[in-house]
């Protein structure tokens, strides 16, 4: 990337998948092959641990390579395994959250434990509509109430 260093570096997914090469395909996505005839997840069997990912990425802050690493999409009990682990806790958890997904436990958690939150998906799980995984009633845009104030206000819903 051409840099001295990075100020966040984040593991994105708590499950360790098999790797697409990025010539192959940009970004990798969830799907191993897209294109076969039942697309599925397909589990890395390198037998490389989260704990082994995370020490690695303090390793890069160690040496100066990163400021601030951190984790997405764990829950409590992951998390909380990381913190016993850990010789450099994580700044920064990324989770869902929206009126939808409160998560009102990991955030207790992460704030008992200073660890930063970050959301993603504030509006809903409109990403997930694509794939199957919520429908746009899932949205937080979708409620009447919604749609009545933003028409009040001549704004979106957004």
């Amino acid at each position: 990337m051409g840099l001295d260093y990075l100020d966040v570096y984040l593991i994105h997914f708590p499950i360790p998948l098999k790797f697409v090469p990025i010539e192959h395909r940009y970004p990798p996505e969830w799907i191993y092959d897209p294109h076969s005839a039942e697309p599925k997840l397909e589990p890395d069997t390198t037998g490389v641990t989260y704990q082994q990912t995370y020490e690695a990425m303090e390793t890069l802050v160690h040496k100066g390579l990163v400021n601030d690493i951190g984790c997405s999409n764990m829950g409590t009990s992951m998390l909380r395994q990381v913190l016993q682990y850990s010789s450099v806790k994580p700044s920064i958890l990324q989770v869902e959250i929206h009126p939808f997904c409160t998560q009102k436990n990991l955030m207790r958690y992460c704030r008992e434990s200073g660890v930063h939150v970050m959301a993603y998906s504030n509006l809903g799980a409109a990403s997930y509509i694509d794939i199957g995984m919520a429908t746009l009633e899932d949205s937080c845009l979708s409620p009447q109430l919604v749609k009545d104030i933003a028409a009040k206000y001549e704004k979106s819903a957004g």
